[in-house]
């Protein structure tokens, strides 16, 4: 099969979108762009082995490749437009393809989001790029430069979920026995198919001051959006969310109970908003710390003591995450 091939028979789907006026087919796309709005686009590689275990399920590769880009529309409180896909293969394993289609058009179709383009390319390596483009009024995007201080710091769901999921897929002999079977496909399940924040973005537009997507870890991504803002944080060190799956591990694992606030991929919005205005909060989510004037991070328990955070989280180009 050629990439012509595999492209019209796996990938080429129409596109309701009016938005969409030119889609798959010519040397580029064409979309317009709603009136009074502007146009926001990120991307997104994932490679074999270093973002996904080798032996991930191919609809779990392509339901995520889509989502961490539709992640990061959110964090900026946009509507999706469209998306293009870069994929370079091994072969054209018809199998794959079609269960990679599948995880991919699953969460487009969700998010009403459609391919209007791309490349496919034989590569001895797995790896796949996503362009995501969206959309949203000047005015109410949403920058990580926006924190105040005296801002409360809050994020969507739960996190820490998708670290504990990558530990069972990496080491499953270390899981402990009181973690079963329920709670393991509940954490692979938040680590493979991440669920983009996609429509409490747009509702936070214009309601919060900055937000950032949990993608490196909360403490690394808290210190990007600290820093472009020129602010601190004081953290709650027992405010942060945890599912039951979380917390049945971490009891049984207490020497854990850090690796929630560093370990990536859960994919939650962290936002600012005025301490004033949280009574009215558009979204379901759970306040953690406070920001503050004095640069970095800081915890703050119950006893009153504070200590230095260092913002340790995934990073490319390291020995070993810092």
């Amino acid at each position: 099969m050629n990439e012509f091939a595999l492209i019209a028979r796996y990938f080429k789907r129409p596109c309701p979108d009016v938005r969409l006026r030119i889609g798959i087919g010519d040397d580029c796309a064409g979309m317009m762009v709603p009136p009074g709005e502007i146009l926001l686009v990120t991307s997104d590689a994932l490679i074999a082995g270093r973002h996904f275990p080798l032996d991930t399920a191919p609809f779990d590769i392509g339901y995520k490749a889509l989502a961490v880009n539709l992640s990061d529309l959110a964090a900026m409180g946009a509507k999706p437009l469209g998306f293009t896909l870069a994929l370079a293969l091994p072969q054209a394993d018809e199998t794959w393809l079609s269960a990679f289609a599948e995880g991919l058009f699953t969460l487009a179709d969700e998010m009403s989001v459609c391919l209007i383009g791309g490349d496919t390319v034989q590569s001895p390596l797995l790896s796949l790029t996503i362009t995501a483009l969206g959309s949203a009024p000047a005015e109410r995007v949403l920058r990580r430069s926006a924190a105040k201080v005296g801002d409360l710091i809050a994020v969507t769901g739960t996190i820490g979920d998708a670290g504990l999921g990558l530990r069972i897929a990496q080491n499953p002999q270390v899981v402990p026995a009181a973690v079963d079977a329920r709670a393991r496909e509940f954490l692979l399940g938040r680590l493979n198919r991440p669920r983009p924040r996609v429509g409490e973005g747009q509702q936070l537009a214009g309601f919060a001051h900055a937000a950032i997507d949990i993608s490196d870890g909360l403490l690394q991504d808290l210190s990007h959006l600290l820093e472009q803002s020129a602010v601190g944080a004081r953290l709650d060190p027992d405010a942060l969310p945890l599912s039951e799956a979380a917390q049945g591990w971490l009891a049984a694992e207490p020497s854990l109970r850090q690796l929630p606030w560093r370990c990536g991929d859960d994919y939650e919005l962290l936002f600012t908003v005025p301490p004033e205005r949280w009574a009215d909060c558009p979204i379901p989510a759970t306040v953690i710390g406070v920001i503050e004037a004095e640069s970095g991070m800081r915890w703050q328990g119950g006893d009153g003591e504070v200590a230095a955070i260092a913002p340790q989280g995934f990073v490319h180009f390291a020995s070993q995450p810092a």
